[in-house]
């Protein structure tokens, strides 16, 4: 029987993605459950999901670390009435506890945009200067990369269900600004600064896809999930290599579809 605990994992991911780093909006940490409680199989997920839940409640797992906490904000009830209280009743009784890292490990570059970039075999991978998250990289596949050829890149590395975007596609596409998630509008004096001609993140407002636009620079919208999912593999190597005795399961069932080099899910 595996001496893990819950607070075991909650402590090493809290020095891996320090808590402080996070947003004020957020809620990362425990959600629930209980610090000393032994875990031997754990569920990675996106969300916390009823899938998700499901899927450990299948594998007698005994905790599920997610990305997006279950949790945003205050919370008046614990019910059925409500699909959150019925998750969280859903895992007291199965005694599953729940763990979120979201914006703490967004900030961590090495970890979350880094993935992304290299899901899409990118060089020269570096963080850009001035912004709160997000990398920079060059395409590695051919010497010549127009935009409409890049978008069919995104599709297959990330296996999302399409891209979206308002620009010429035969633009060249030479330097790439990668950022998981939200594309957050702060980071655009330094895309400008640094001489970025293609942005690619899960969400990018219509707006600010026109402002860059005409700036020359063009946007890739590949889907919140879809830019994201690409962390849960390398979370999973991250644990594994430091929890020997304990068995982590990756749960895609909020995604449009999973990565082609993924597992099948449990």
């Amino acid at each position: 029987m595996s001496r893990v605990t819950v607070d075991d994992i909650a402590i090493f991911l809290e020095k891996v993605f320090p808590i402080e780093n996070s947003e004020e909006y957020d809620n990362c940490g425990l959600i629930a459950g209980d610090r000393e409680q032994k875990v031997s199989r754990v569920v990675l997920s996106l969300d916390t999901t009823s899938k998700a839940v499901e899927c450990a409640i299948k594998n007698k797992a005994d905790l599920i670390i997610t990305h997006h906490p279950l949790i945003f904000g205050g919370i008046l009830s614990v019910s059925e009435d409500d699909y959150k209280g019925r998750l969280l009743r859903r895992m007291t009784k199965n005694d599953i506890s729940n763990y979120a890292c979201h914006t703490n490990l967004d900030m961590t570059d090495d970890f979350g945009n880094t993935a992304i970039a290299e899901a899409l075999c990118g060089v020269n991978v570096e963080p850009l200067e001035g912004v709160a998250c997000g990398v920079t990289f060059e395409p590695g596949y051919i010497d010549y990369m127009t935009l409409g050829r890049f978008i069919k890149v995104i599709e297959n590395s990330l296996n999302c269900s399409g891209c979206i975007s308002i620009c010429d596609q035969s633009r060249k596409v030479g330097k790439v600004f990668c950022q998981g998630g939200s594309f957050d509008e702060s980071s655009i004096p330094a895309i400008i600064d640094n001489g970025i001609d293609t942005v690619i993140s899960g969400e990018i407002k219509h707006h600010i896809c026109v402002l860059l636009d005409e700036l020359g620079i063009s946007t890739i919208i590949a889907g919140h999930s879809a830019t994201e999912q690409v962390y849960l593999p390398k979370l999973k190597k991250l644990l594994e290599d430091n929890f020997e005795d304990v068995e982590f399961i990756l749960n895609f069932n909020n995604e449009t579809g999973f990565r082609k080099d993924a597992p099948n899910e449990n």
